[in-house]
């Protein structure tokens, strides 16, 4: 190879990267389409609608953010954050009679520790991550049908009213979500710790010759993931005045749409937390959609099945360039 044409590869490669590619015009153009059709939709800007919609961006977008940092770091996704949500909002509801930064504190002590066992397990002995995650979600359905009994668990009184006020007009869950946004943003832009988790998603063995711990980094990816989760379990906790196992059913399914859509690549190394939100606000307006068009939820799965599998065949075609 000449050295011209040697030169011109890095060359062609950054204009490729600075221009948007076929994924973001697309994930563009559906979210503009979205857009017209939800504000030509009978009931979608009513108020009751729109806190609903609040809410439930609220709760999938902090699990979606924390699923984030598992599949940059080149883990695909886990299984286990909907139950490690649920298990999250019941140890919250049974301590809030302690008060709200006890139960609340005790809640991501928990959520964190479930998903850094994952990332241990993961990163150390390099287990598949998806078996690893089903492993645990069998074992928290377990260990709650046997605390609980299958039976939820209620908050006491008014601890978690904060949690349901507004500030300025805007929901507090919502507030929460935008600040995971930012934090987890902030964290994987500007951080040592951010750049490792996609250099080692993007290629783990160039990561080891740049003196990278893998395993660290994937543990450190899983604990941020538990973080975030956790947030959304006790919004979860706040919202229904309850926890229980059932209330974390579909979360891990809507936030990997939700990072797929937005853009990250499904294999590491490519993406945002911001992508992220923009997915979690087109996976709530269709849901939202549906729901108002009168679909039963096995429809809305149809549909965001259809969607997230022309995520990926678009991520297959770019990364085929």
């Amino acid at each position: 190879m000449s050295v011209s044409a040697s030169s011109s590869m890095p060359r062609r490669r950054l204009e490729r990267a600075g221009s948007p590619d076929m994924q973001t015009w697309v994930t563009c153009a559906a979210l503009a389409v979205l857009v017209i059709a939800a504000f030509t939709t009978s009931g979608f800007a009513s108020l009751p609608n729109l806190i609903a919609l609040t809410g439930t961006l609220s709760l999938i977008g902090c699990v979606a953010v924390g699923m984030t940092f598992i599949t940059l770091s080149g883990n695909i996704m886990s299984f286990s954050l909907g139950a490690t949500c649920a298990a999250t909002a019941m140890l919250v509801a049974y301590l809030s009679g302690h008060g709200f930064v006890l139960a609340a504190g005790a809640g991501l002590v928990l959520a964190m520790a479930l998903t850094a066992a994952q990332g241990l397990l993961i990163g150390v002995f390099r287990a598949n991550p998806l078996i690893v995650s089903i492993a645990f979600l069998s074992l928290m359905l377990g260990v709650a049908q046997y605390i609980a009994g299958g039976q939820s668990i209620y908050v006491h009184a008014d601890a978690l009213n904060l949690l349901k006020g507004r500030l300025a007009g805007v929901p507090i869950p919502l507030l929460v979500f935008l600040g995971a946004v930012v934090a987890g943003e902030a964290v994987l832009r500007l951080t040592k710790f951010g750049q490792n988790v996609i250099l080692v998603g993007a290629n783990i063995d160039a990561a080891v010759v740049a003196g990278i711990r893998p395993w660290s980094t994937v543990a450190g990816s899983y604990l941020a993931a538990g973080l975030f989760t956790g947030v959304s379990g006790i919004l979860l906790a706040a919202r229904y005045g309850s926890g229980s196992m059932e209330f974390g059913v579909g979360f891990d399914y809507s936030a990997i749409s939700a990072v797929l859509v937005g853009g990250t690549a499904i294999g590491g190394g490519h993406g945002s937390v911001l992508r992220t939100m923009a997915g979690v606000v087109f996976i709530g307006v269709l849901q939202s959609l549906l729901l108002l068009h009168g679909l039963d939820v096995q429809y809305q799965y149809l549909f965001i099945g259809l969607i997230v599998l022309a995520a990926i065949l678009l991520q297959s075609r770019r990364g085929r360039r």
